[in-house]
């Protein structure tokens, strides 16, 4: 982003706090008036408020990230920066952010995430050196925030534009062109990928010169402080894989932004085409990644099913000890050896659903590749029936939820065994189609729901909201 000023001497002069790294430090460089910091700050909440509901999924997801949010007169506008600890760091410069009004504060938050993004996204040092890449990139995003944020100019502050206008840079890319006798590309054409831009902006006889610092870059040193490069890929790739799930899941405002930011890096690097296709976004897309298949409620039901996975403790008999108390007359006690890992999962499959079968045959060897899992697996309709990977299905009657809970937890026994369940479980998978009356179990945290194609998704929705994710056929 531009400094406040078009002639004001570049920010690289402007000296951090020595010891920048101290949250304390940064927040207590030249204050500024509290009323202003009050401000700022409402600014800034009202903005994230609107990414989260609507704005930007990728910015919410980031913001979301930033357990540090600090006011400081130490940059001249705002940056979001990882940290090493895996989480985000904003700051803002409060005067700027009150000069700037809603409006301006949202587009301004919104660069910098993107920035944060899309320079974990192009990590190859050649491009990274080359101010013409730093035009492009600048322009894109502008872009990109101008229409997502239904703006028609970018901000500005004591009349100034506050960062790089793609239309201009587009004009003086058109006129050098037209002036060599070249044929320059549309907008829309010289717009639409990063990669694009870079390779047009490269074209001209003269390219725009870069802009003003932007805060990202005057910040560097203190970035490689805060994180490595590694750690800001590894929170960039969370964040993906976070906004990707939600487009999935039928989030149209995260759909749309990440299949535009897809269009917007295609093709750039072997290194970009590998990332999204690990991530699965070519699903997204209605397409197969070459060469590679990631299905994405696998993915889901893995990263899910192992946050529900604690450490415990395991009971023993002590065989020594044991025979020592006995013959001395006492008691035999047990004894605990741990940590161990020690997880219980029940996997409840709806004999009355649509389930394909390869589902079941993928969670069984899951569940068979998690070391220390004790799975219990239960065929259920109106009746639960336990069973063992690879038999037939019993039911085929109307179906109920709250047997499967009212077993679990120890209300009923088994129908067909005459059972009680008396184990205490980490997590509760349950394969169905959706369609019964809808329950509340005694602990919806541990309750993970994975819903045939054209079934009902209600746990997503549901007071408490469950773990809830369609498989689709197409999945498989």
């Amino acid at each position: 982003m531009k400094t406040h000023e078009p002639d004001s001497p570049s920010r690289r002069s402007r000296r951090l706090p020595v010891d920048a790294t101290d949250r304390k430090a940064l927040a207590e460089w030249e204050p500024a008036d509290p009323a202003v910091i009050a401000e700022a700050v409402r600014l800034k909440e009202a903005a994230l408020v609107d990414f989260g509901m609507e704005s930007s999924a990728i910015a919410g997801w980031i913001y979301s990230k930033c357990a540090h949010q600090i006011p400081t007169t130490a940059i001249d506008t705002a940056a979001v920066m990882a940290a090493g600890d895996g989480s985000c760091l904003l700051v803002f410069n409060p005067e700027f952010f009150v000069a700037l009004g809603l409006d301006g504060v949202k587009f301004v938050l919104f660069h910098e995430a993107r920035h944060l993004i899309q320079r974990h996204l192009f990590t190859e040092p050649e491009l990274r050196e080359d101010p013409v890449f730093d035009i492009a990139i600048e322009s894109t995003i502008n872009h990109v925030a101008l229409t997502r944020l239904r703006r028609d100019r970018l901000p500005e502050v004591g009349g100034s534009s506050t960062g790089v206008d793609p239309r201009e840079i587009f004009e003086h890319y058109h006129a050098d062109l037209v002036g060599q006798g070249l044929k320059p590309f549309g907008y829309e054409d010289f717009i639409r990928t990063d990669l694009g831009c870079y390779t047009e902006l490269r074209r001209m006889e003269n390219p725009p010169a870069p802009p003003p610092v932007c805060v990202h870059e005057l910040l560097e040193e203190l970035r490689d402080e805060l994180a490595d490069p590694e750690t800001i890929e590894r929170i960039g790739e969370e964040v993906l894989a976070n906004v990707l799930l939600a487009g999935k899941r039928g989030v149209r405002a995260a759909r749309e932004e990440l299949l535009d930011l897809i269009d917007r890096t295609e093709g750039a690097t072997d290194r970009l085409s590998k990332l999204w296709g690990d991530l699965g976004a070519g699903m997204i897309r209605g397409q197969t990644q070459r060469t590679r298949r990631v299905d994405w409620w696998q993915r889901w039901l893995v990263d899910v099913l192992a946050s529900k996975l604690g450490e415990g403790e395991r009971l023993i008999y002590p065989k020594k000890r044991g025979a020592v108390l006995a013959a001395l007359g006492e008691d035999p006690t047990l004894s605990r050896r741990g940590p161990e890992r020690r997880r219980v999962v029940a996997i409840a499959v709806d004999a009355s659903g649509s389930m394909p079968e390869p589902v079941v045959d993928w969670i069984a060897s899951l569940v068979g590749q998690l070391d220390g899992v004790e799975a219990h697996w239960l065929s259920f309709d109106a009746e639960v029936v336990p069973f063992a990977p690879g038999d037939p299905l019993v039911g085929g009657g109307g179906t109920s939820f709250r047997a499967v809970a009212d077993y679990l937890e120890g209300r009923t026994p088994s129908a067909r065994t005459g059972e009680p369940f008396d184990e205490t479980l980490d997590a509760v998978v349950m394969v169905t189609d959706g369609f019964a009356p809808h329950i509340t179990p005694a602990e919806p945290d541990k309750w993970i729901w994975l819903v045939t194609e054209h079934g009902d998704d209600w746990p997503e929705h549901h007071t408490p909201q469950m773990a809830c994710h369609k498989v689709r056929t197409g999945d498989r």
